[in-house]
């Protein structure tokens, strides 16, 4: 076994590597961009190795100096996580070179499954089904038009050096083909080096499952059964739970055996994973094979009490594997969800920002996180924005999803827009909770099939959130004011005091905050044992106390609980009840709204990778004008209404920050 490693990488894939390392008594060594010099995965690590700045290409992909931080610490192996360098055969053989043991697949594995096309031909000579496309070199358009005419539409278009919804796009009539191919080149080229893309055929309702395999250098290969990873936005996993609702031994059997197969065609060696896609009969094809750790890795190990990092440690030090395929065994059910810092109502665009707050659900037997972030830290443009995994296990689904559900209701994230709201209503819907009686329930659509149902119109929020948050500021004035009192001269002079006592009056107060831009108002009326308040639609008697841990502790109308408000500037983030809300407080004199639509704003910050229009151009309502491009997703920016261009504020290449307007724009010119 190695006695130092160098985990190239970084957030929680790094910290989950290191906890396992130290586990077994193995020092580990860190690498870090300037921006990360304060992560936790730096902390996480026995030594850190700065290898350069912010941008991933002069940093986590700078392979020349991620090889020297391993020399100069004496590492003798590097775990390269996932994403990033992981499925790099020149990093594989630039480790080889140096005399480093690169803990993964060998060069010529990932050489092999890293163009998904050559993969394709691999996979077909072995006998493992295949979706039927176009897997070849060739990308002249016409011959591309021609191929997915021949597998008919609606076809797929994928990159074929990656994966992650990276360089993918439906293409659901000829019309769109030109377009989608040529946006789908940009981003695979952008993400991986490599703009060459494949045909599939789309299938409308599928399921995505995939095989966990390992193999050793003694001729061993087995799976750890299947996880399934159906729910997806963007092309990208939101949920993961293993085994696979509806999954049948002989189902089990033949997927398995496929996925040994897979790896066996390439002499595989480690952890990785054979990805399959459903259609609605349950036949299964073969997608792709990550040569990899997974980012779901963690609800195999809940089902089986097995540390798959462990095993990529022992394998890549020469053992056999620890167990044979009769040995594993699954025991209950695990369901992973990612928490993002994203706005799931903006087309789950990445949020950027400190985060202000926060407090993760208490971990157990039954509740694990993952994460690589603590409360302070920012969520940057440069990197994933990822804030962690959250898995629960139990003896079956039903269970487990109701420990995810209590989980998710106990997450609290403040400072940037996050999805731990909407995890909780895709996680409560029918369609994701029945899966295990109605698989049919169960694709790669649900999120788009349900849009209506899990982005419902916003709701008045609630008399008892506006009670905690108006609870919170009173509480925090009374303890400034003691504050206040108590560094003073005379601390018993009535001026301090933050009661509203009048002479020969109600003492009370008035609230008032914004609720979707509707002001609400709170009338606080004080009372020798706490408060009545007059809220919108009730009159309640309200007490509480301030908590060490900045919680608060709630009584209203006897109903008890606890609750915690994190005050961002003028914005309340409200934590009860299970649910969260952001309330606004009305700050007097806001004036109104001078905007005159006439400009286009970024979504957020990123890069400008094409220009549509010039000055002078009339357009359509939603005509594409420019394209953006961040954390290796592209955003179009669309005309919000018929009319002219009037100015274009950014050129091609031009790096923009959230909020500044890109185009200036005359509706109805």
């Amino acid at each position: 076994m190695f006695d130092k490693i160098l985990i190239a990488n970084r957030g929680e894939i790094a910290c989950r590597v290191a906890r396992t390392a130290k586990r077994l008594g193995i020092r580990t060594v860190a690498v870090y961009s300037e921006a990360d010099a304060g992560a936790m995965h730096v902390a996480s690590c026995d030594e850190a190795c700065l290898i350069g700045p912010p941008p991933v290409r002069d940093s986590y992909l700078r392979i020349d100096r991620i090889v020297d931080a391993a020399m100069r610490s004496g590492a003798r192996a590097v775990h390269p996580g996932y994403g990033f360098l992981s499925e790099n055969e020149d990093f594989a053989e630039a480790c080889a070179a140096a005399g480093i043991v690169f803990i993964g697949p060998p060069v010529a594995a990932i050489r092999a499954m890293g163009s998904k096309s050559a993969a394709k031909a691999l996979m077909e000579n072995a006998g493992v089904p295949l979706v039927p496309g176009y897997h070849g070199e060739a990308q002249d358009i016409d011959l591309l038009a021609r191929e997915a005419e021949r597998v008919g539409y609606p076809v797929l278009i994928k990159a074929s050096a990656g994966g992650g919804g990276k360089g993918m796009r439906i293409v659901r009539t000829p019309a769109e083909l030109k377009d989608a191919v040529a946006s789908a080149k940009r981003e695979a080229a952008s993400s991986f080096g490599d703009d060459k893309v494949l045909i599939e055929r789309y299938l409308t309702r599928p399921r995505h499952v995939e095989l966990q395999v390992f193999a050793d250098t003694h001729g061993n290969c087995i799976h750890l059964f299947e996880r399934d990873c159906s729910v997806q936005r963007r092309h990208q996993k939101v949920l993961e739970e293993a085994p696979a609702p509806g999954m049948t031994s002989e189902r089990r059997r033949q997927m398995g055996s496929a996925a040994v197969a897979a790896a066996n065609a390439v002499n595989y060696v480690g952890a990785g994973t054979v990805e399959f896609i459903l259609d609605e009969s349950g036949e299964f094809y073969f997608m792709e094979m990550n040569t990899r750790l997974q980012v779901e890795h963690p609800v195999t190990e809940m089902i089986t009490g097995l540390d798959l990092v462990e095993w990529q440690l022992r394998v890549a030090a020469g053992e056999p594997l620890p167990l044979t395929q009769e040995e594993v065994t699954v025991h209950g059910h695990a369901i992973e969800a990612r928490v993002y810092a994203e706005d799931p109502a903006r087309g789950f665009l990445p949020s950027i920002g400190r985060l202000a707050h926060l407090r993760e659900p208490a971990t157990s037997k039954h509740v694990r996180v993952d994460t690589g972030v603590r409360a302070g830290d920012e969520i940057g443009v440069h990197y994933d924005p990822m804030i962690a995994k959250l898995i629960c296990w139990d003896v079956d689904r039903p269970s487990a999803l109701r420990r995810l559900r209590r989980a998710l209701g106990e997450y609290q994230v403040a400072g940037v827009s996050n999805n731990v709201a909407f995890l909780a209503a895709l996680t409560a819907h029918r369609a994701f909770a029945q899966a295990h009686e109605d698989t049919s329930l169960l694709d790669t659509g649900l999120i788009e099939r349900h849009q209506a149902e899990l982005f419902p119109p916003a709701a008045p929020i609630p008399d008892a959130v506006l009670a905690v948050a108006t609870l919170s500021e009173l509480l925090h004035a009374d303890a400034l004011a003691r504050e206040r009192a108590a560094a003073s001269g005379d601390p018993h002079s009535p001026w301090h005091g933050s009661s509203g006592w009048r002479l020969n009056e109600d003492n009370f107060h008035v609230l008032r905050f914004l609720d979707a831009g509707k002001a609400v108002a709170v009338t606080a009326h004080y009372r020798a044992d706490g408060y009545e308040f007059e809220l919108p639609g009730s009159r309640s008697s309200v007490r509480g106390l301030l908590k060490v841990d900045g919680s608060m502790a709630v009584d209203i109308d006897g109903t008890c609980f606890d609750a915690t408000v994190v005050r961002l500037g003028t914005v309340l983030e409200v934590f009860a009840l299970g649910s969260t809300h952001r309330i606004e407080i009305e700050v007097p004199d806001r004036g109104g709204d001078d905007a005159d639509g006439g400009s286009l704003a970024a979504p957020m910050p990123g890069s400008v990778i094409e220009v549509l229009v010039k000055p002078g151009d009339t357009v359509a309502k939603g005509a594409a004008l420019m394209i953006i491009e961040a954390m290796k997703m592209e955003h179009t920016i669309a005309a919000p209404a018929a009319g002219t261009v009037k100015e274009v504020y950014f050129a091609k290449g031009d790096q923009v920050a959230e909020g500044v307007d890109l185009i200036g724009f005359e509706a109805g010119a």
